[in-house]
């Protein structure tokens, strides 16, 4: 498939994880891709990944950012777009997954959480939504969680991050329907990365309490692959009458 020929496309977090799957999903289907990350290392993995796989590494470009921060999204996520001379779809999947105790929970922890999940997605689609307004037809993919509407305890934080970004995903596709601007969620849930492998976890942690995290489908959680799949077909014209909503994809967890 070449469903993103010609299309522009930024992907934060893109140095791990569903991120970097999804970098080189549509690099696989012909697109031109800033891959954004605040670790340089990862970047350097994903540039690698590509060429190894035989995709388009020509088409890929790197940048590092923190998006939690106001002028570094402003400086490199700016100059990012600038570079691809405009873009299509912006794919927010960077973030953070830590766990602890709600009433331990300091406000430094809270205050972490919140900043690079929801303002770091508030901060990058700010920058990038002139871009995408300009097309007529721009995309914007956001990172909700299945702990947005199920209870997965130790991760109060976390999941009100994935609440708030459900909320602003269904906002601004009704603010911006008129001017062709689709935004969506993947809800991913029991997907294998470096977040689900190390969640922070208290000592004390009740793993009865977990139990039920476990998917329906196969013979445990799936790869990163998974939602890159998803999100390509969400992002592209195949998805173009779907928009304000959120997608679940755990293998049935959560029937």
């Amino acid at each position: 498939m070449n469903r993103f020929t010609g299309r522009k496309v930024l992907v934060t977090g893109a140095g791990s994880g569903i991120g970097q799957a999804t970098a080189l999903r549509i690099l696989a289907e012909g697109g031109s891709v800033v891959a954004a990350d605040i670790a340089e290392a990862g970047l350097d993995k994903t540039r690698a990944l590509a060429a190894e796989h035989g995709t388009a590494a020509a088409g890929l470009d790197l940048t590092t950012v923190d998006i939690s921060d106001e002028d570094s999204v402003r400086e490199h996520i700016g100059a990012a777009i600038e570079r691809l001379g405009g873009l299509d779809v912006l794919v927010n999947a960077a973030g953070i997954l830590d766990s602890r105790h709600t009433e331990t929970m300091t406000l430094d922890f809270w205050n972490r959480i919140i900043g690079v999940n929801l303002t770091g997605t508030f901060l990058v689609t700010r920058q990038a939504l002139p871009a995408l307004l300009a097309t007529g037809e721009g995309v914007v993919v956001n990172f909700s969680s299945t702990s947005a509407s199920f209870a997965h305890p130790y991760m109060a934080a976390y999941a009100a991050t994935k609440g708030g970004i459900q909320s602003f995903t269904h906002a601004i596709a009704a603010e911006y329907s008129k001017r062709g601007l689709r935004a969506v969620c993947v809800a991913p849930g029991s997907i294998d990365s470096g977040m689900t492998r190390a969640p922070g976890l208290p000592e004390d942690a009740d793993y009865g309490l977990l139990a039920k995290l476990s998917p329906a489908l196969g013979e445990g959680f799936a790869g990163p692959e998974t939602v890159a799949g998803a999100i390509a077909m969400l992002a592209s014209s195949d998805g173009a009458f779907i928009t304000g909503t959120e997608l679940r994809i755990d293998g049935g967890t959560h029937m």
